[in-house]
């Protein structure tokens, strides 16, 4: 197996990390930081505030993104799986 191999590899699953996590990462940020400006607007410090409308996101995005998140992570499991096979060779 060369480097280049081994570099398509990486890249793909770099790739598959923020096609995956970023979603999830960015909505559960936006939805943070409405309800921090919420919170400092009204002067109410309650910390399930924060905690359930960001849980109900991230399953709202599971949700609607889901099936695409997995389809990505199933095909770089292929990759990895059929380059290791070419390296035990």
């Amino acid at each position: 197996m060369s480097a280049s191999e081994v570099s398509v590899v990486m890249q793909q699953a770099l790739v598959a990390v923020l096609v995956v996590g970023g979603p999830i990462l960015i909505s559960t940020l936006l939805v943070g930081l409405a309800i921090s400006v919420l919170q400092a607007a009204t002067q109410i410090n309650e910390a399930t505030l924060t905690f359930v409308p960001k849980l109900l996101v991230v399953a709202a995005t599971l949700m609607v993104l889901g099936p695409d998140m997995l389809e990505r992570l199933i095909a770089l499991s292929r990759l990895v799986f059929q380059t290791a096979s070419q390296v035990a060779r």
